[in-house]
């Protein structure tokens, strides 16, 4: 019939009363004929399955007070956000707003967080931080094992963070945090050509053993803490291996190396890093000089082995000296050694003794 409307709210269902645009009030469950002859009068139906209720003139329907009872209603401020939990799962993270839940089907509850605090804690911040759509909220960010994370909040120095995760809301603060490993590391100072006082030029290869103990510091003084300590090792070589000769250099590397540990030392305090040891790895001298070396070292050596020889051979003949003089100075322990040299002389074998002199025949005789 012209004029009359008809519409049917379900069980599930509200409807929404409107004439002129102006919000009438609701409507629940059942059969409705509307006589409106000028069509001023607009009905709209909607699901309370969806726990949210999402409409352009939400803000009338709330002040109203029609969905007291029906729906939970939170508005939420700039310096608030959100957590909505329905039938105990999470359901969203909600910025600012107005919003409405229908409460007759879910158990819907939002959890109002207040957002001052640029630093999200919460007990379920794991679960939360999996949200799909989170990271439009949280800026995210996890501190490993062994190391810790230096917070700078809109630019300026926060706190030191142990290992965890955080979560930051994002418009509140510009939040940002470096991760500083604070575990023992080994850094190679390679191919480091210095020139020795006596103008040998030597290219060698250092290891510096370190770790981080100020991670505001090293992260503060200079953009890349690591690489400040490479040019500080390759400027502490320089400055130990300069001033020596290259004979003094190769005879005592680990002076060099604990004097080049004591510069670097001085310097990586300032850098918040602590030099635990310092170590010449290789040394790799010129062709020609290494030629040089190894002829000098041969040399040396020949003449080593030749002092040795002489000094044995001198040894030698002095020990012979002074069994000759005790022989001569006992004529019964040489008759015992002659004694000893024909018994040896006897046992070796068949003999043959010619003598062609009498008198050394009686002699040898006698003996026997």
């Amino acid at each position: 019939m012209f004029g009359i409307k008809r519409f049917r709210v379900r069980s599930y269902e509200m409807g929404l009363r409107f004439r002129d645009g102006e919000f009438q009030g609701l409507v629940g469950e059942g059969t409705y004929w509307i006589f409106d002859p000028l069509d001023r009068a607009q009905f709209e139906v909607v699901s309370r399955r969806a726990p949210r209720l999402v409409h352009e003139k939400l803000d009338l329907i709330v002040a109203s007070g029609e969905l007291k009872g029906h729906a939970l209603v939170v508005d939420l401020k700039d310096n608030q956000r959100g957590l909505l939990w329905i039938d105990g799962r999470l359901g969203g993270v909600l910025p600012q707003g107005l919003y409405a839940y229908w409460t007759g089907f879910r158990d819907v509850r939002v959890e109002v967080i207040d957002a001052r605090n640029p630093c999200f804690e919460h007990d379920d911040l794991k679960l939360i931080a999996q949200w799909p759509s989170v990271a439009s909220m949280l800026d995210l960010c996890r501190v490993n094992r062994g190391a810790v994370g230096v917070l700078f909040l809109d630019g300026a120095y926060s706190e030191i963070l142990p290992p965890g995760q955080y979560a930051y809301w994002k418009g509140v603060a510009d939040a940002r945090v470096v991760e500083v490993d604070q575990r023992e590391a080994t850094l190679e100072v390679s191919g480091q050509e210095i020139m020795t006082a006596d103008k040998v030029t030597l290219r060698l290869n250092a290891l510096v053993t370190y770790r981080i103990v100020d991670a505001r510091r090293a992260v503060c003084t200079t953009d890349d803490a690591k690489q400040a300590l490479y040019r500080e090792a390759q400027l502490a070589l320089r400055a130990v291996v300069g001033v020596r000769d290259l004979d003094a250099f190769l005879a005592d590397k680990d002076v060099v190396a604990r004097e080049t540990e004591q510069l670097l030392g001085r310097r990586s305090e300032e850098l918040g890093i602590q030099v635990l040891s310092t170590g010449i790895r290789d040394l790799i001298l010129p062709g020609d000089m290494k030629e040089l070396m190894n002829k000098v070292t041969e040399a040396r050596k020949a003449a080593e082995a030749n002092l040795v020889t002489r000094r044995e051979e001198t040894a030698a003949y002095r020990s012979q000296a002074n069994t000759a003089r005790l022989l001569a100075d006992n004529p019964v322990l040489m008759r015992l050694r002659e004694l000893e040299a024909l018994e040896k002389i006897a046992m070796a074998g068949h003999l043959n003794v010619i003598l062609g002199e009498k008198g050394l025949t009686d002699r040898v005789v006698n003996l026997l």
